[in-house]
């Protein structure tokens, strides 16, 4: 089975970098989810758990980013209104800070 370690973090890169042009254009749910999509992706790449020494600052970022997995799709998270009408252009720089974050830390050797 061939290793797809670089796949995953080549689509973690193109998925912060779609979070960076939703941002630009006001999709600031759509950057949010790209975020952490992106850094899910990179993650996918290594087993964190049992390989590498993970700052808490990192582990901070990933609860923060697994916060915008489901909310920022669907509108039952909400008690009125869509998910666009919630989510903020700071929410989705901080969103993409964090991603950027974890993918250069999973791109980096094994620590």
């Amino acid at each position: 089975m061939a290793n797809r370690a670089q796949d995953w973090l080549a689509q973690g890169r193109h998925d912060i970098d779609h979070a960076k042009h939703a941002l630009d254009d006001g999709d600031y749910e759509w950057a949010c989810f790209a975020a952490q999509q992106g850094a899910e992706k990179a993650v996918k790449l290594t087993d964190l758990s049992h390989r590498y020494d993970v700052p808490s600052i990192l582990l901070s970022a990933s609860k923060r980013l697994d916060k915008h997995y489901l909310p920022t799709r669907y509108p039952n998270g909400f008690d009125v209104g869509a998910p666009k009408d919630y989510y903020t252009a700071e929410e989705a720089r901080d969103a993409i800070d964090d991603a950027e974050q974890i993918y250069d830390f999973c791109k980096l050797p094994i620590h």
